[in-house]
């Protein structure tokens, strides 16, 4: 099987750029709506933006992990992302385009993979990956697509549900 680098997952979402961009930006939502994440640590104070720091946690089965990540990009509501590294080395990077959408009241909602798993001490993020995550490099972008849908799905009910997204 050949490996994919990067992935695109899209959902349509009845609320605001606004509103959505509130939830992405709130890190505690990564750990609701990931099927992997199930924790998230933030590191520091402040408002949420470039450069904030985190610690996910991370379960598949019987295998558990924790990655450090990095907000990388803050650019309210269009663009939320961030990068994922293992000591100090660069796995991927994680994003969420917002954008109008054809539907009126509507926006269209990007999830966005890049596997960052390349060039010096690759080979050694590979072999972490595949002991940490019991996954294989060539079947991390299927596992990670998974994800994706039931995230924008999880995303999408939060932010369209009647109280609005969550904030506690």
């Amino acid at each position: 099987m050949e490996r994919q680098w990067t992935l695109r997952e899209s959902v349509t979402v009845h609320a605001s750029a606004e509103s959505v961009y509130a939830a992405l930006r709130d890190l505690r939502n990564l750990a609701r709506w990931s099927p992997e994440c199930i924790g998230i640590r933030r590191l520091g104070r402040g408002p949420v933006g470039e450069g904030t720091r985190f610690l996910g946690f991370n379960r598949k089965g019987p295998f558990l992990w924790f990655t450090d990540c990095r907000v990388a990009t803050a650019r309210e509501p269009h663009e939320f992302a961030f990068r994922v590294a293992i000591f100090g080395l660069p796995v991927a990077r994680w994003g969420y385009l917002v954008e109008p959408a054809d539907t009126p009241d509507a926006v269209r909602v990007t999830e966005y993979w890049e596997d960052l798993r390349t060039g010096p001490g690759s080979r050694v993020t590979e072999l972490l990956g595949r002991v940490f995550t019991g996954t294989r490099p060539t079947d991390r972008a299927a596992l990670n697509r998974t994800g994706m849908r039931a995230t924008l799905d999880r995303l999408r009910s939060t932010v369209e549900a009647p109280a609005g997204p969550l904030t506690r």
